[in-house]
């Protein structure tokens, strides 16, 4: 008798879902003009800081592992992350620390949500 039940509840649950209505969806890909990429980079040295900046002038959110250069040379680490921070003023664009090993870099128009 306990397994009737189930069934029937299966069965009433059938029934509620039946009233949904869905949206069909072609598959094909939604991209263009107006859409911002996130781009995934480690700074393993200086010179990586123009590749970044690259990234940025060409509107990506990018987001910086800084560990490797951080445990290799924090002078390098610190000009490095001042050179992005003046990038990212002369574009309007944002920067933060996210934990102690990485970084969100954005361009212009995109902000980093601080709580």
């Amino acid at each position: 008798m306990p397994l009737r039940g189930f069934l029937h509840r299966v069965k009433k649950e059938e029934v509620l879902d039946d009233d949904v209505d869905y949206i069909e969806l072609d598959g094909t890909e939604q991209g263009g003009d107006g859409h911002l990429k996130i781009r995934i980079t480690t700074l393993n040295d200086f010179s990586d800081t123009e590749v970044i900046q690259q990234m940025l002038r060409d509107k990506n959110i990018v987001f910086v592992k800084i560990k490797a250069l951080k445990e290799k040379d924090m002078t390098e680490l610190k000009r490095s992350v001042d050179r992005l921070r003046k990038t990212c003023v002369a574009l309007d664009g944002d920067i933060a620390g996210v934990d102690e090993d990485y970084l969100i870099v954005t361009p212009n128009g995109v902000r980093v949500h601080r709580s």
